[in-house]
Formats: structure tokens, C-alpha cells, sequence
């Protein structure tokens, strides 16, 4: 019969100055090094899948706490799912919100009119429109 005295070698100390910024920075770092989400998809059968939809992030501006709250959803549920032995492929929609993202160019450029759309270049603006879609790819990569 063990005792509590005898059980207080069975871990490690651990030290109350815990950076847990800097561990959450490793363990990312860890994932992104050895593929690991792709390799829950791939040890997942074809023949078991779990589909859920997300809608794109919003373009036009950086993810502010509404949206992490909302992505703690969509990022629970496949995870549960994939621990259940679904094959969970996740996609991100970047259709964008289209008019949001059309009246931020038009903005920017100074458009007011469809005509002055029409002669700036309708797959000139197209391409300006790309580029505003673009502009916060990265934070809402690392959120």
C-alpha cells in the first residue's frame, strides 16, 4: 500500500513561472513542422467523413474578439469529430463577404459610380478587390 509520502516522486517539479505563450509557440511550432494536421486527415478512412461548413473570415478588416469567440466553435466541433475517427478536411471560404470588400476598393481608389468602375477597369478592379481580401491573410492565419 503506497502512501502519499512515497507518491510525491511520480512527477517532475514544475515550476510556477510557466510562459505559456512561449509553450503555445512550441506546440504550434511543433504541428507546423511535422505536418500534424494533415496527418488527421490522412490516418482517417475516405470512407468515414465529417463535413462542416465555415463561412469565410471577414475581409475587409483584423479578427477582433467576436470572431475568436466564434472560432472556438468551428474549430471544437471538427476537433471532436477527427478524436471520434471522422476524416475532418477544413477549407476556409474566401468569397468574402463580396460587397463589403467592393465598397472598401472603391474607397480606396476614390470610386463613386458603376461608371467609374467601368472606367477604371472592371478586371483591374477585380484584382484591387483580390489584393483588399489579401491584406489581413496573415492575421487571420495566425488567430
Amino acid at each position: 500500500m503506497s502512501t502519499v509520502s512515497e507518491s510525491k516522486n511520480i512527477f517532475d517539479p514544475v515550476s510556477s513561472h510557466v510562459d505559456f505563450p512561449a509553450m503555445e509557440r512550441k506546440i504550434l511550432r511543433f504541428w507546423q513542422e511535422n505536418d500534424m494536421y494533415r496527418q488527421t486527415v490522412d490516418t482517417r478512412s475516405t470512407n468515414q467523413p465529417f463535413r462542416f461548413y465555415d463561412g469565410p473570415p471577414f475581409a475587409t478588416g483584423l479578427p477582433h474578439y467576436g470572431h475568436l469567440l466564434a472560432s472556438i466553435t468551428k474549430d471544437v466541433v471538427p476537433r471532436y469529430w477527427t478524436m471520434r475517427g471522422y476524416r475532418v478536411e477544413r477549407r476556409w471560404g474566401w468569397d468574402c463577404h463580396g460587397l463589403p470588400v467592393e465598397l472598401e476598393a472603391e474607397q480606396q481608389l476614390g470610386l463613386n459610380t458603376r461608371s467609374d468602375v467601368i472606367d477604371f477597369g472592371v478586371a483591374e478592379f477585380n484584382e484591387f478587390c483580390r489584393k483588399v481580401v489579401l491584406k489581413y491573410t496573415t492575421e487571420w492565419e495566425s488567430l
